[in-house]
């Protein structure tokens, strides 16, 4: 059997391969611990830096969702506290139109001061349908103006609803169009107000009393769609907190994936000292043989 003859020229090379692949060792954990990533690069692990990068991805995703969900309760919000004052103001202007039928010997000074205060209801009521989110009118729809009723009570909104994407395949509407909940043109709540006032002012009972039951219907619409907000809140509140969660467990098994594990990189860098010190003395004594130290 033939032996292989081990010359000085493969001690060397098999030398410098062992301090090459210390020397590379020591600098990968000695990288790990300065940077405290375990993936720096995708060449440190191709399987997991993929996982990573399809990590990151669902976690920029669900951050968005979360987004457009605090985007979406800000519009929700306003319409709520729209719809509250709203609510009592129709309910006062009911009251003012219940005084005016139920007095027959009311004087027409008197008539006056109610229709003047159904006016400022009207006025008040306006307003609120002229709510704001960031610039754009709550029950405006999608209308590029900053107004949802102009101040002749006419809509001047685009109806459309405003929807935003709260998880995957999610949509929710955070809108509400302006004749959806206040009614028509021709047939609006503040075109009952106007009536209301006008009819207190002639002191036509019968007329008044109409008016007051228009109102007990708009009352009804009022509540009915402020109920449905509080429902989409409701699922959009959820929403947030499933978004937190899922943040926390994606933000978790990234953190698996790409940070270093501190304590064994510490362990890695002395280890990779050692060993590439070892492979240091080793080299040096293979190396500093000579041709003499074979003719001893």
């Amino acid at each position: 059997m033939a032996i292989g003859r081990v010359t000085q020229n493969m001690m060397v090379r098999q030398s410098l391969t062992s301090i090459e692949t210390n020397a590379s060792r020591l600098a990968a954990s000695q990288e790990q611990l300065s940077t405290g990533r375990r993936l720096n690069r995708p060449s440190d692990s191709p399987a997991d830096a993929a996982a990573a990068m399809r990590t990151r991805a669902e976690l920029a995703a669900q951050q968005q969702h979360a987004r457009n969900a605090e985007d979406g309760m800000g519009w929700l919000n306003q319409i709520d506290g729209a719809l509250s004052g709203m609510i009592v103001q129709v309910r006062r202007a009911r009251d003012l139109g219940l005084q005016g039928a139920n007095d027959g010997a009311m004087g027409q000074q008197a008539r006056e001061a109610l229709a003047t205060e159904v006016e400022q209801v009207r006025a008040a009521l306006l307003a609120s349908a002229n709510t704001q989110y960031i610039g754009r009118p709550v029950f405006g729809g999608i209308t590029a103006g900053p107004s949802a009723y102009d101040s002749s009570g006419a809509w001047v909104g685009t109806a459309h609803p405003v929807n935003r994407t709260i998880g995957p395949g999610v949509e929710i509407q955070v809108n509400v169009n302006g004749p959806d909940v206040f009614g028509p043109a021709g047939g609006s709540l503040f075109d009952d107000l106007d009536a209301l006032a006008a009819d207190l002012r002639a002191g036509d009972t019968t007329a008044v009393r109409a008016g007051i039951d228009a109102l007990a219907g708009r009352l009804d619409t009022l509540t009915t769609t402020q109920a449905d907000i509080g429902v989409r809140a409701r699922r959009v509140e959820q929403s947030l907190v499933d978004a937190g969660d899922n943040e926390l467990t994606l933000t978790s098994r990234l953190s698996d994936l790409e940070d270093a594990d501190l304590m064994r990189a510490a362990i890695d860098v002395k280890m990779g000292e050692l060993a590439y010190q070892s492979a240091l003395a080793t080299s040096a004594r293979v190396l500093s043989t000579s041709l003499l130290d074979y003719l001893r």
